[in-house]
């Protein structure tokens, strides 16, 4: 791995460091604002007095941390594939460039000693997984990373009830941010409610400092945090274009890690825009408080 400078003194220094996804660069966004959103986001970090690390592969290096060019990279070249945990390997060996998930995100982070991570939804149980057995390696591989991961919930295009008992399974701490409901990422409420409520960067640094103690640590945690009343898509809108896009997606034969891109897109053009706009607040609603539960943590403890 090669850890960008700035970063790598931050966490020598034992500052606060914020691990960011690339996939919502190089598949999430349209070009060529993605390039433009991404620097926003990191700014967002920068704001909240942490350090931002986007991570991604870059010619067959894992990168902590990307510089202007490999930035752009990333959100412009063709060749930058979407990279999960189990295409690192090869991804690497030949040498190619890579976006990486929330699960290759989540796994780098760790390796570089990053312990809490931004993005925007997290992957779980697809819809027809009873058929299809179609699960996100988000959920198992925060059964054996100690990271916290911050987003607006579960892809709202997913089976959150499936997922949050895979969750509860594989030992994933799941908390709600000032909220008693789980949310899901363009809506604000599932109707699914969340194990635990946490109302502060301190109190969320001092859920992980407990897990530090008590040596559950190995396992990840999520952190939910619900988009804004004023940036939530459109209840209705919602509803009538996900039944769409799931019957689009069958049509077309769509399926596996491809679904939830086609998805994204197809409530983009669908939605005319709105679900960009709210895709785009929630995530930076996410790297802000996300820098504000790094700050905490690296804070020594009060008393």
């Amino acid at each position: 791995m090669i850890v960008h400078p700035e970063v790598a003194e931050a966490l020598a220094a034992r500052r606060p460091v914020v691990a960011l996804e690339s996939t919502i660069i190089s598949h999430g966004l349209p070009r060529p604002d993605n390039l433009r959103i991404a620097r926003e986001i990191e700014d967002a970090v920068r704001a909240g007095g942490a350090v931002p690390a986007t991570i991604a592969v870059v010619g067959g290096t894992p990168r902590i941390g990307l510089d202007d060019a490999a930035l752009t990279r990333v959100a412009g070249e063709d060749d930058v594939v979407k990279v999960s945990v189990r295409d690192l390997a090869p991804l690497c060996a030949l040498g190619r460039s890579g976006a990486t998930t929330v699960a290759a995100t989540a796994h780098l982070a760790a390796r570089a000693g990053i312990r809490v991570f931004a993005t925007g939804g997290l992957g779980g149980v697809h819809r027809g997984a009873r058929e299809t057995w179609d699960e996100s390696a988000d959920l198992t591989t925060l059964a054996r990373t100690p990271v916290l991961v911050v987003c607006a919930g579960i892809k709202s295009i997913l089976d959150v009830a499936a997922t949050l008992e895979r969750l509860e399974t594989l030992n994933v701490a799941v908390a709600g941010y000032r909220t008693d409901g789980f949310p899901g990422f363009y809506l604000r409420e599932t109707g699914e409610p969340v194990p635990w409520r946490l109302d502060s960067p301190a109190e969320v640094a001092a859920a992980l400092r407990a897990q530090d103690d008590l040596g559950t640590d190995r396992f990840g945690m999520l952190l939910a945090n619900p988009i804004d009343e004023l940036d939530e898509l459109d209840r209705d809108l919602h509803d009538r274009t996900l039944a769409a896009g799931l019957a689009a997606a069958q049509h077309q034969n769509v399926h596996g890690k491809d679904v939830t891109p086609f998805l994204l897109d197809f409530f983009h053009r669908e939605t005319h825009g709105a679900s960009l706009a709210a895709n785009v607040a929630l995530v930076l609603a996410n790297a802000r408080l996300a820098a504000a539960v790094a700050a905490a943590y690296a804070a020594p403890p009060a008393g």
